[in-house]
């Protein structure tokens, strides 16, 4: 079959599996591809394999026209750009009518972070959670202590808590591994939380349902608990804790993580490591957000920068 007889959600599907096997990408990573890809496809009144330069363009300044951010523009052009260079190593094109298009840039946005003090409302509002108490104190206690990503904690394999962890084996992006040290409180929460969890999972299997290899199990399909699950536990924690929710979410704990530890005295590069950024430079932001927070400090506190 010929390159111009492929439907245009077979070039996706192709492209996605060598993406997967080639480059060992990320669900989420496959994911955003997907959505892109077929979002330019169905703006699309042709093939793929026909679309130049100019196609390419418009479908930009059309994406601009609906409001789409920069993240989102760039996002898709890097993504039309994935494909076609895929297209040109298959041979299924002799061009890549998107590489000479620069990207419209992205905002560059200071991540939001939390104070200390937000993050003690947070953490006093789970150990007094009504409700699973054991499992949210584990949770929060874990995110806060290692900045993982919110993934990479609620699949959390179980046997990474065995025998009490001073460090935890993360597996993070790209299916790659770091270790991350545990705080005396993360690793009280955690035995505590699989003492409950192992005695409530020997009942279970006593009706005879199967062991979960998960530290944060589920019946649902995936197994452990969902993204949107703890996305929606955090948000009850900050009204419970009074702090903003619109504050508050997984990620912006991650950020507290990084920003309260380079506050703290630790280097760029451990921080990179425990965050398990490929590249410092993505670390580097954490610097900027602490020179905001140390402005913001100057102008609210010295008398100089007082009214008179």
């Amino acid at each position: 079959m010929s390159a111009s007889e492929r439907p245009n959600a077979n070039w996706i599907q192709a492209f996605l599996e060598a993406q997967a096997a080639e480059l060992d990408a990320a669900t989420n990573t496959q994911l955003a591809y997907a959505r892109d890809l077929t979002a330019f496809s169905d703006w699309l009144d042709g093939h793929f394999s026909t679309v130049t330069q100019s196609d390419v363009e418009r479908y930009l300044i059309w994406c601009d026209d609906q409001g789409l951010a920069k993240s989102t523009r760039a996002r898709r052009l890097s993504a039309i750009k994935q494909i076609y260079r895929f297209a040109f190593e298959e041979g299924w094109r002799d061009d890549n009518p998107a590489i000479q298009i620069s990207g419209p840039g992205r905002d560059k946005r200071l991540p939001k972070t939390l104070s200390h003090e937000e993050v003690d409302a947070l953490l006093g509002a789970a150990r007094a959670a009504p409700k699973d108490t054991l499992r949210t104190t584990c949770l929060m206690e874990l995110l806060y202590a290692t900045g993982m990503r919110v993934t990479e904690l609620v699949s959390l394999p179980v046997a990474a808590a065995r025998g009490d962890p001073r460090m935890l084996l993360v597996r993070g992006k790209g299916d790659k591994e770091r270790m991350v040290p545990l705080s005396p409180p993360a690793r009280t929460a955690t035995a505590t939380w699989l003492a409950a969890r192992d005695e409530a999972e020997e009942a279970a299997v006593k009706d005879g349902a199967p062991r979960s290899k998960f530290l944060f199990p589920s019946r649902g399909k995936l197994g452990h608990l969902t993204r949107q699950s703890f996305f929606n536990l955090i948000k009850d924690l900050a009204v419970a804790g009074s702090v903003s929710p619109a504050k508050v979410t997984p990620h912006t704990l991650r950020h507290a993580f990084a920003t309260h530890l380079l506050a703290g005295g630790a280097d760029l590069r451990s921080i990179q490591t425990l965050l398990g950024h490929a590249d410092v430079a993505t670390t580097e932001i954490y610097t900027h957000v602490l020179d905001e927070r140390l402005k913001e400090l100057v102008l609210d506190h010295h008398p100089l920068a007082q009214d008179d």
